[in-house]
């Protein structure tokens, strides 16, 4: 069965850096496309950012483009999510996930979802 395993988060101040990993079992990483989103307190499943299967096409939220950067190792089976220049607002669980898709805005509905990872920004 599809197995996502996330690592790597933790409290970090506001302007610092994560990265996290991802473990992907059970399917055939390479050729899926997978995604982070996230999971603020209190609110919804929203989209983060997504790679095709080979790893040449990303996609980003405009909330965090410009600061995040996707990337996988297919021959590790590996999703990674670099996270530069945090703000509060980027508090979550973050998850990877596969078969996701969009209910509206960045809200998003996922298939498989890992058991997810805590980022907390803070001052």
């Amino acid at each position: 069965q599809v197995q996502l395993v996330e690592s790597g988060g933790g409290l970090v101040q506001p302007g610092g850096s994560l990265r996290l990993s991802c473990a992907a079992s059970g399917f055939t990483f390479s050729f899926y496309a997978v995604n982070w989103v996230r999971q603020a307190p209190g609110k919804g499943l929203e989209w983060v950012s997504s790679v095709d299967s080979g790893g040449g096409s990303t996609y980003y939220s405009d909330s965090v483009k410009g600061r995040f950067t996707i990337s996988r190792d297919n021959a590790k089976n590996t999703l990674y999510l670099q996270m530069n220049s945090l703000k509060l607002e980027d508090t979550a669980v973050y998850y990877c996930a596969k078969d996701c898709t969009v209910v509206s805005g960045t809200s998003v509905r996922c298939d498989y979802w890992g058991q997810g990872t805590q980022v907390t920004v803070s001052s």
